[in-house]
């Protein structure tokens, strides 16, 4: 039997008025990769911020043994300097500089006080290679996006000398196939010895790889399941997840659809930077009136720099063709014309472009429309606050009161809040960009849930989503796009992920 690496007995962290996580253990054994599972909010980041000192010793009750020695990190760099390496859900790169300069923040390969730039770059290259993303190491973190972002935090780790490697959700921002080339690097570090917790809500990556699972709920530990027993189903981790068996992912729908709402023909965008890089070519896409529309494709298939293209201009430049709702032509420079227009977007990257963190939830509902609660631009605050109540009844945001800090909220509640912000504009075009990313199984069905309740008021939805199983579960209709153009579209019943994958895979020739 495999000696143990980690345990946590008993650990308890209190915030003002939540008790986080209440006398939770936690046993990780040498060279294997122990899943840690549990709804958004259940105390999992918590429990592993306490583990590598975010939280420092003091701040929580319980013991941590690591290599069989207590353990009190006072901060990151003590439990780094033992072997402890996390990475956070939340990225934290700085985006002014270059690949290369992020991953050895704080590291950097230097020789009497001289950073030796050559090294750096050879270093960064071979790091960049093993985590397989094909970028430049002098390439600026503001010119990637949040997926290739997820890679070079993964290199950074990998630059330390990792014994016990925490991934909090590392695959949330890729898609299939670079998901499945991290989780084979994962079964690579086993054989090395390297132990890893993997924090997920994808339980097909988790049965795959994990050795061991511990399933957290309402900042308890529910249980301990090992893989090899056989006895571990995807329904037994749900049901210990959310106390509660979920006999359907998605919720049955029967949906009405009507007229063409919103139509744009021979859209093309160039790169900001590059202005000789073709980004998105010739995509021509409709959507009807209680429709769900997905977009399939691989990274950097052009799908985000499509909607945001669509949206207000809000990426790209020299940016030419048609757009059109309701059959008549509209043209749209900037967000504020696109809200005007009932266009709204929900980014796939909700943390820094999607809430303001440091605002309540009531001021972050009512941001898009302002104008609905305003005479004479002063804000109707008595309204204000009856919408925010409005909709945390409706969407069932699990929050204490609406005056909450959107920062302090779980990953699905600070979803809702989006959803909130523009359903309370009135859209009548959502387009949805990786929506359930990042989010638990229970809170996926509720977002379904509000998806579906949009549909079938009529609006038109354009869903994006790395994950096939939620495009064939949730759309009517799916465009496949690779290398900025529309290579597929697929009605509902023809659909399968062999299908899609097809399409996906289309290069030119």
């Amino acid at each position: 039997m495999a000696a143990s690496l980690l345990e946590m007995r008993g650990i308890t962290k209190t915030f003002p008025g939540v008790k986080a996580l209440e006398d939770v253990n936690l046993q990780v054994k040498e060279g294997e990769i122990h899943a840690l599972m549990g709804e958004n909010g259940a105390g999992k980041s918590t429990l592993m911020k306490v583990l590598s000192g975010v939280y420092p010793y003091g701040t929580y009750t319980g013991d941590i043994l690591f290599q069989g020695k207590v353990c009190e990190f006072r901060d990151i760099k003590q439990s780094e300097q033992l072997g402890i390496v996390i990475i956070h859900q939340e990225l934290a790169l700085i985006s002014e500089l270059s690949i290369a300069e992020n991953i050895f923040l704080g590291n950097e390969q230097a020789s009497r006080g001289i950073v030796d730039w050559q090294q750096t770059r050879v270093k960064a290259r071979e790091l960049l290679q093993k985590v397989g993303l094909q970028e430049s190491p002098d390439t600026l973190i503001s010119q990637i996006g949040v997926g290739k972002q997820q890679l070079v935090e993964i290199a950074k780790a990998l630059s330390k000398k990792v014994k016990l490697l925490i991934l909090d959700e590392p695959t949330a921002a890729l898609n299939e196939e670079d998901s499945d080339n991290l989780l084979k690097l994962l079964l690579e570090f086993k054989k090395e010895g390297i132990s890893s917790i993997l924090i997920s809500h994808k339980l097909n990556e988790v049965s795959r790889v994990a050795d061991s699972i511990t399933i957290l709920r309402d900042g308890k530990t529910i249980e301990t399941l090992e893989t090899k027993t056989g006895e571990v189903t995807e329904e037994r981790i749900i049901k210990g997840m959310v106390g509660r068996d979920m006999t359907q992912r998605y919720p049955q729908r029967f949906p009405v659809i009507g007229e063409t709402i919103f139509e744009v023909k021979d859209w093309n965008v160039y790169h900001p930077v590059i202005p000789e890089r073709k980004v998105i070519d010739e995509v021509s896409l409709h959507i009807r009136r209680g429709e769900i529309v997905g977009i399939a494709g691989l990274m950097g298939a052009g799908r985000t720099e499509l909607a945001m293209s669509i949206f207000g201009r809000s990426y790209g430049k020299r940016i030419s063709g048609q757009m059109f709702k309701h059959g008549k032509e509209i043209r749209i420079t900037d967000i504020p014309e696109a809200i005007e227009q009932g266009i709204a977007y929900v980014t796939e990257d909700r943390k820094h472009y999607g809430l303001n963190l440091m605002d309540d939830i009531k001021r972050n509902i009512s941001l898009a429309a302002l104008g609905k609660l305003s005479k004479r631009s002063v804000v109707n605050e008595n309204e204000e606050i009856k919408v925010a109540e409005e909709f945390r009844r409706k969407l069932n945001i699990k929050t204490p009161s609406i005056l909450q800090k959107a920062v302090n909220l779980s990953g699905g509640n600070q979803q809702k809040v989006v959803l909130s912000k523009w359903i309370f504009a009135e859209p009548d075009v959502l387009i949805l960009d990786e929506p359930t990313r990042g989010i638990d199984v229970g809170a996926k069905y509720e977002i379904y849930t509000i998806i579906h309740q949009l549909a079938a008021e009529g609006k038109g939805i354009l869903l994006i989503s790395s994950e096939l199983p939620e495009l064939l579960g949730m759309c009517d209709r799916i465009y496949v796009m690779s290398e900025g153009r529309i290579t597929g579209e697929v009605e509902r019943a023809e659909a399968t992920q062999e299908r899609l994958m097809k399409d996906m895979t289309k290069t030119r020739g």
